[in-house]
């Protein structure tokens, strides 16, 4: 039988491609258990204290934290689009004064929005005075689809979507490179049922077996188209 090398080597490239895409989502998986249990590690160890010096996001992500100083009401964000039990609504990020010095984002908790007025933002307290705080450190305070950034300018006070490290740059604010997802309750009138963090290690499985399924597929289609050419080959002529 004469093997048709060009269709052969690119049946194999496929497969080679393929299964190494499926590897590479299988090692990702594993990278992505071994965090969730690091999250789970973080959310029983003792709360690691905030102060003015930086801390590294990698180091602290999903570390439960505690803080001592008081909020800046005056710069709020809310952030919009945050849906709680099928209600929409916003989340309150507030810029936190740290005793020892610097800043750290809050994000407090979750507010329904008004249907019939946007601007008008349901009535919560803002504790005065110092008080010490506890919650998660996470890299942002959740991120919401938006089309470009209109939904984020800078200096509204509904946005969709707030960058850490932008938001510093627009207020001037020595901010730590994370926000503090709060857990502690300040009877602030906020709720605060925050989502279980989700890595998404389940998609990565799906994707593995996908790729590996589309590799089963290019050999079997090669196996096919390679049976045919033998029977048109042996056939003989009329």
């Amino acid at each position: 039988m004469k093997i048709r090398w060009l269709p052969a080597l690119l049946i194999l490239l496929v497969v080679a491609v393929t299964v190494r895409l499926g590897f590479w989502q299988r090692d990702r998986a594993h990278q992505k258990e071994t965090l969730q249990a690091h999250i789970t590690q973080f959310e029983h160890a003792p709360a690691q204290s905030v102060g003015a010096t930086p801390l590294v996001l990698n180091e602290i992500e999903f570390h439960r934290v505690r803080a001592l100083g008081q909020f800046v009401s005056g710069q709020v964000v809310y952030l919009d689009n945050r849906p709680y039990q099928d209600q929409p609504g916003f989340y309150v990020v507030m810029p936190f004064q740290l005793k020892q010095g610097g800043y750290v984002l809050v994000n407090r908790g979750w507010l329904p929005r008004n249907m019939n007025a946007r601007e008008t933002i349901a009535p919560y307290t803002t504790p005065s005075g110092e008080i010490e705080i506890e919650g998660i450190a996470r890299a942002d305070a959740s991120r919401a689809f938006e089309l470009g950034q209109g939904g984020s300018a800078a200096h509204q006070r509904i946005r969709q979507n707030l960058d850490v490290h932008a938001y510093a740059n627009e207020t001037g604010l020595p901010l730590q490179p994370f926000v503090l997802q709060q857990t502690s309750d300040t009877n602030d009138g906020l709720v605060r049922d925050w989502p279980a963090p989700n890595t998404g290690v389940e998609r990565n499985y799906g994707y593995m077996f996908q790729w590996w399924g589309m590799a089963l597929a290019a050999v079997a289609f090669g196996l096919y188209a390679a049976r045919r050419a033998a029977r048109k080959s042996a056939a003989p002529d009329a």
